[in-house]
Parts: structure tokens; sequence; C-alpha cells
């Protein structure tokens, strides 16, 4: 055992802990391989925790890439029944409005079911009474099998599982280096953020699953791949708006989907390639709110006077294959890459490309690969073994609609957020069940779970885990209050520094919005943390999301 307790050898240790990462770990720990999955920050902190949520149909990609539209049908299927917890089975719409070729509906149409999508034309009128807030004058209409996903979530159970197979898990520490003996690949070394310390570990296999970070690592072991880092914008408004995923019937295009989850709803995306030393901090800039509002209003005419909570975006693990400027046109497809075979190094395997909706199918790919090359002849059971929550809730349809929050002591949010998982949250006294988060019902009883139970350590953490400070305040009365209680857990003397980091992340999202009502919140936070927390205004400035720092 080296000095983190942790073995110093594993069959295979992964890096990144995204979605794709997080299910490797589980599929590898599944199939009786010793695994270690390693990230620099928090779960979700990349790319996984920065994209809408949509629980594809394929139907977005079946014109363009059909064969990726192909394999997101069929990971949705898996996904409602494996992680039915994570998932809100809204349907989908791709709509036609007067400016857009209703010609196209027919190719859009035949396309989804060449891939396998069930999609069928509506009548514009029977549309606006499936979901009211569209556009009323729109001129066509499609149904598909579209649907909501929480992506933070569904890789918190993804680790669960993981580690109830027997995986180890290591947060904010950094991959700094990749331990070759002869041309071969045979461990890494990670400097824990917090310390400083350097520590190695040997693992007979390592697979990059770092997303946009993955050419990278790769450099380590002097391997070239080209990533193409495509930034996308988007913007979270206070209320569902819809209830229905709504889509503009066209080629892929900015501000085209609109999103509900949980209790908002959200408009995205936009696509810009971007260098990578900008990577780190994506910041939304005012031509990118303009165009958001501005296209996302053709599609819901309510976005217009609608409360704007945030804006956030993230960067897509795009693999190049071409000069297109905007990276729409590369392909979502999956790339699975053995460095042995591609440039001679051994013992080094990547997974990139795709997207949320073919996470489980990429983990499959490369945990196919990795036991290929390991000698292990084990098959994968992550299509039908159901995960962590969803294992066993009595009625899944019912546990899937988080988004519907009543003032009550029953733990009904918890439910929502947590399927089966919820029944280890302790509540039924007065202080279990009071609510530190009003916006999203997160009680003290719940908070208390995530620490004891989900790999949390910052107010961060807390957030991804719960959706704590995601409401309507983004934080403002409720980060005080969770932090007190992390105080206390922890007998944390950092608490201090942990709220103002946590304040000023939320704050970063608040600035792109700052105007109306969103400003007025800022300044209420503002007021309660400077007038009344204690902190200074200095301290209340954007900073980069490091709780450690």
């Amino acid at each position: 055992m080296n000095k983190k307790g942790y073995p110093k050898s594993y069959d295979v240790i992964i890096i990144g802990a995204g979605a794709t990462g997080a299910g490797t770990a589980r599929d590898c720990a599944m199939r009786g391989l010793s695994t270690l999955l390693v990230e620099r920050f928090d779960f979700t902190a990349g790319a996984t925790g920065r994209n809408h949520g949509l629980l594809h149909s394929g139907a977005r990609y079946a014109v363009t890439d059909g064969e990726s539209a192909s394999e997101c049908i069929k990971e949705n299927m898996i996904l409602r029944r494996i992680a039915a917890h994570c998932v809100e089975e809204t349907g989908g719409l791709f709509v036609t409005l007067p400016e857009d070729d209703l010609d196209y509906q027919k190719l859009f149409i035949e396309s989804c079911q060449k891939a396998g999508i069930d999609a069928k034309a509506l009548d514009p009128a029977e549309a606006i009474a499936m979901e009211p807030a569209v556009n009323k004058d729109i001129i066509g209409a499609v149904t598909v099998p579209d649907g909501a996903v929480d992506p933070f979530r569904l890789t918190t159970a993804n680790v669960i599982d993981a580690r109830r197979h027997g995986a180890d898990v290591l947060t904010y520490h950094e991959v700094v280096g990749l331990k070759m003996s002869n041309g071969r690949v045979t461990g890494v070394e990670v400097q824990d953020r917090s310390t400083g310390d350097i520590i190695a570990i040997e693992s007979r296999l390592v697979i990059n699953a770092g997303g946009i970070w993955g050419h990278g690592i790769a450099a380590k072991a002097g391997i070239r791949i080209n990533m193409f880092p495509a930034k996308g914008a988007l913007l979270i408004f206070g209320h569902r708006v819809n209830n229905v995923v709504i889509n503009r019937c066209r080629k892929p295009a900015d501000a085209d989907i609109l999103v509900p989850g949980d209790t908002i709803s959200l408009i995205g995306t936009t696509s810009s390639r971007v260098p990578y030393d900008s990577v780190d901090n994506m910041d939304v800039t005012q031509e990118e709110v303009d165009v958001l509002l501005r296209e996302g209003i053709k599609i819901a005419p309510s976005l217009a006077y609608t409360r704007i909570l945030r804006a956030y975006a993230g960067v897509r693990p795009l693999i190049a294959s071409d000069n297109d400027p905007s990276g729409r046109s590369i392909s979502r497809g999956i790339v699975c890459l053995d460095h042995a075979t591609r440039d001679g190094v051994e013992g080094f395997i990547t997974i990139s490309g795709g997207k949320l909706m073919t996470y489980r199918l990429m983990a499959q790919w490369a945990t196919d690969l990795a036991c290929k090359k390991l000698g292990v002849d084990a098959v994968c059971l992550t299509a039908e073994k159901p995960l962590p929550g969803s294992d066993g809730a009595k009625d899944r349809k019912q546990t899937a609609k988080s988004h519907i929050i009543e003032l009550s002591t029953d733990q009904k949010a918890a439910l929502g957020r947590h399927g089966s998982l919820a029944e280890e949250i302790k509540f039924g006294d007065d202080i279990d069940d009071s609510l530190v988060c009003e916006c999203e019902q997160v009680s003290v009883g719940e908070i208390k779970y995530a620490i004891d139970k989900l790999h949390v350590n910052n107010l961060v953490n807390l957030r991804r885990r719960t959706r704590l400070g995601m409401g309507t305040c983004q934080g403002g009365i409720c980060a005080c209050r969770a932090s007190a209680i992390m105080a206390k857990r922890f007998g944390n003397v950092a608490a201090l520094g942990d709220l103002r980091s946590f304040v000023n992340e939320r704050w970063k999202g608040m600035r792109p919005v700052g105007w109306g009502q969103t400003l007025v919140e800022a300044d209420f936070a503002a007021w309660i943390y400077e007038g009344v927390g204690g902190l200074d205004a200095g301290d209340l400035k954007s900073t980069k999301n490091d709780a450690l720092k």
C-alpha cells in the first residue's frame, strides 16, 4: 500500500471521472478487473456537467450522422431501463418555423426511421396542444422519443456501482505523468491537489477518458491526438417553460433546442472552435447570450420575458478529421484508440468522441478492448444491470418525475434525485426534515447522506449530488446554511474559503446575464455574504472554480 492507502498496482487505471470514465470504471470492475478511477477535480467537472441534459433519441443526428443516431436510440432505450431515476420521459418535438424549409421534414423523418427512431409527423395544432409553450406559428412538427437525463445523478450512480464492485476512486488528484518502461505505459503519477504530493501508481493498462483534456494526457506518452475543442454555450431559465423537449427541424445550428429538466428549462447550444489553452475557463460572451436568447424566443416566445438564472459553457471532446471551422460536421461517433497498434505504445487506450447519450457504449468499447489486451474473458453486463437508485424502485416512472416539487417531509424531491437510494436518507425528525435549499427541496438529512455516501467534501460536490444552489436564488441563502452543516460534519477550518469559492462560482454564471431580476438576486446575495456573513467585498469576485484554492 502507498501512503494514500491505495494499492500500488491495478489492472486498469482510468483517467477522468466524467460519465465515460465513471461508466468505464463500472464496466471494468463488474468484469473483475482491479480498477482505479482518477479525477483531477470532482465527478462531472468537465463536459459531462456542462451539457443540456438531453436524453437523445438520435433524431438530431439522423440526417447528418446516421451511425451516431442509431447508437443514440439504442442507448436511449437502455438508459430508460437501467437509469430510471436519472431519466424523465418527456417526449420530444421537432418543429418547423415559417423561416425553415418544410421539405426538410420529409428527409428528417425518413432518416430517423432508417436509424430505428420512431418519428411521426404531427399536425401543428396537435403539437401546440402537446406543448403549449411552442411557437404558435409553426408550420410542421414531428414527434420523437427524446427525454431528459440528469448527468450528475447518472455519473454518481456509475461511481457508486464501480465502488460496490471493488473499484477505488481518487478525486482532486491530477495525472501529471505517465510511467513508461520500454515503450509501454506502466502506470501514472498523480499529484494530490490539496497537499502537492506526487504519488506513483502502477497498472497493467491505462485508459484515457479525459475528454477534451485527453490530448494533453496522451501527449505525456509522446502521442498526438488531433482533438477539436468545440465550445458550446447554454442558458438556464428560472422555471420550466416547457415539459416536452423542443427542437428546430433543420440541420444542427445555434440555439435550436429547448430542454426541460428538474425545475428549469435550458436553451442550447452554440458551437465555436476555441484554443486549447482556454478550455479550463469557459466564459460565456455577451454575443453568445444574445444569439441564444434571440433564437430561443423563436422556439418558445415566452422566453422573452422569462428570468434567466445563469449562462454556462462546455467543450465537446471532438476528434477532428477536417477543417470545419465550427466543428458541426465532425462526427459525434465514438473513437476508441489502441495506442499499441496506432502509435506503438502498449498499455494505453484512449476513449473519446461520442456524447453523454452514448457514454455506456463508449465504456463497453473501452472495456472490451481492455479485457482483450489483458487476456480476460468476461462479458459486458452494464446494459442489463440497473444502476444504484434504479435497482429497487417500485414505480420507476413515478421515481423519474423529479421535477414535481412539493413542500413536505416525505422526501419526494430526494426520491426523484436518488431513486431507491433515498431509503438511506434519514428523515422523520425536525432537524433532518429541515430544508436547507427551498428552491430544490434539499433537506438536512439529504445533505448528511450526500456527505457520508456520495463522495462529498466541499460545496461544489454537494451541489452536483443534490442540486443545492441550482435553483432561483443560485445559492444566495442555502450555501451559507450548507456550509455550516459541512463545517460541523468535517470540523473544517477551511469552511469560509469553501463558501467563498462556491459563491464566486455561482456569480461566474450569473455575470453574463446580469440584468433585471438576476442582477437583483446577485446584489441580494452580495448583501447577505458581505453584510451578514462577513466576507469582504473583494472576496466576492469571479474566480476560477477550484474549491481547494
